[in-house]
């Protein structure tokens, strides 16, 4: 399988190269091209991941990969860039945050659904085993009235404020109590800390706090019919 990545600038995709090409660790799966935000992001990545390829346009790898990997540092540029790879029918991974705005990633997943071309985004948190453990020892709960989350997140990041870091939090809360959002804000504190509350169309809560300050750590805390859960993320 051919892999394709859109973006450099990213940490993840030496990550996601090294894992692939120079660790081994999927077989009969290679990185084989890559695009930078600027020429030297595009070297840096192909050195360090072993990539061979590099193109000075995403849509040079239509016909030369089986699946891309779109992973800008800012949300926003996610779907502009997916657009044409979606058009050619390439399947699709989409790095967190998959959609800056709301219509816009409605509208993409729309057209995916028609061409019937596979896209796929997340955080990786809910993958940890800290986390599936923790998912699966909420079921002794019965019902879950609240979960309560922190973790690092600026949101006047100039990588999408919110949208960057928020999405880890608000991925692991989705999983646990579904995807029935009534109503979302978030409350601004003083400093750099914040508070984001999830209104769920069952009365649950979801209540992310978003530490700015930093040295914040992940964690989740399940309060159920049945007792409380409490896990550091890792």
């Amino acid at each position: 399988m051919r892999i394709g990545i859109v973006g450099a600038e990213n940490s993840h995709t030496v990550a996601i190269a090294k894992v692939v090409n120079v660790e081994k660790r999927i077989r009969g799966a290679q990185v084989t091209h890559v695009w930078g935000e600027t020429r030297a992001f595009a070297l840096e990545a192909a050195e360090a991941g072993q990539i061979p390829q590099i193109v000075k346009h995403p849509a040079e790898m239509i016909g030369q990969v089986d699946g891309v990997v779109v992973d800008h540092r800012h949300g926003k540029l996610h779907l502009p860039a997916a657009w044409p790879l979606l058009e050619a029918r390439i399947p699709l991974f989409i790095d967190k945050p998959f959609a800056y705005r709301l219509a816009q990633g409605r509208r993409f997943l729309a057209r995916a659904a028609q061409l019937e071309v596979p896209v796929c985004s997340f955080s990786t948190l809910p993958k940890q085993e800290s986390f599936r453990t923790l998912q699966k020892e909420a079921r002794q709960l019965g019902r879950i009235d609240a979960v309560i989350t922190s973790g690092p997140c600026d949101i006047k990041s100039k990588w999408g404020g919110i949208f960057f870091y928020g999405i880890h939090q608000v991925d692991m809360i989705l999983r646990l109590l579904g995807y029935q959002v009534g109503h979302a804000q978030v409350v601004k504190g003083a400093g750099k800390n914040h508070e984001g509350v999830l209104s769920f169309a069952g009365g649950a809560l979801g209540v992310m706090n978003l530490i700015g300050a930093g040295g914040a750590q992940f964690h989740v805390s399940v309060i159920g019919e049945k007792g409380r859960l409490d896990r550091a993320i890792t």
